[in-house]
């Protein structure tokens, strides 16, 4: 078991899971197999075999044997997919992607900090400056989740009815389906990390 400082639960089975099924369903139709041929020269039920290729069963090692013995490849070669290369987003001190989000004032400065391009859940960091010729916005609203984390400067944020005073070193997370945003700007320039997170689906 993995050890982290998250009570998020582990992706690590359920990515092996389906990795698996991925490779057998690809090697299976490369060799024009159905399900059905798949299961009779496995001695594996097509149900089951239909069920390891969707990802739902974690198969036994027999049986992870046979499929590899029915499509005529080394074991290994059913995990290959699992190996594959995992997103890594790097960007230097200042070079994040300045961009214009709905609803952006004049003196707002969203800059993001990276990408996720696969997967389904949707991360979007981003360093966000409120200029001294910055004005309150309180009606930014979106799907998902939001964290923000102070860095600099004093701001009253509006979240739905509530309003939170924060300064250097607090933080906020909330539903962001809600009305939210900077209801008054106390000391400017402001800088706050925002990570916005949300299903892709």
């Amino acid at each position: 078991m993995l050890n982290t400082a998250s009570n998020a639960p582990t992706e690590e089975r359920r990515a092996l899971e389906k990795a698996l099924g991925h490779q057998i369903r690809l090697l299976r139709r490369e060799r024009d197999l159905s399900v059905a041929d798949l299961g009779a020269a496995a001695s594996i039920s097509p149900g089951m075999v239909s069920k390891m290729e969707n990802g739902q069963i974690s198969p036994s090692l027999s049986s992870i044997s046979a499929i590899a013995v029915a499509l005529n490849v080394p074991i290994t070669a059913l995990f290959s997919a699992f190996e594959e290369n995992r997103d890594c987003s790097y960007v230097r001190r200042g070079q994040g992607v300045l961009i214009e989000r709905r609803g952006t004032k004049v003196g707002h400065v969203y800059e993001l900090l990276g990408a996720n391009l696969r997967g389904e859940l949707v991360v979007e960091p981003y360093l966000i400056t409120l200029e001294e010729n910055a004005e309150p916005h309180t009606s930014f609203r979106h799907a998902g989740i939001e964290f923000i984390y102070m860095l600099s400067g004093e701001v009253v944020y509006r979240h739905g009815s509530r309003d939170y005073f924060l300064e250097v070193g607090d933080s906020l997370l909330f539903d962001s389906g809600a009305l939210h945003g900077p209801a008054e700007l106390i000391k400017t320039p402001m800088i706050y990390l925002s990570i916005i997170a949300y299903s892709r689906s």
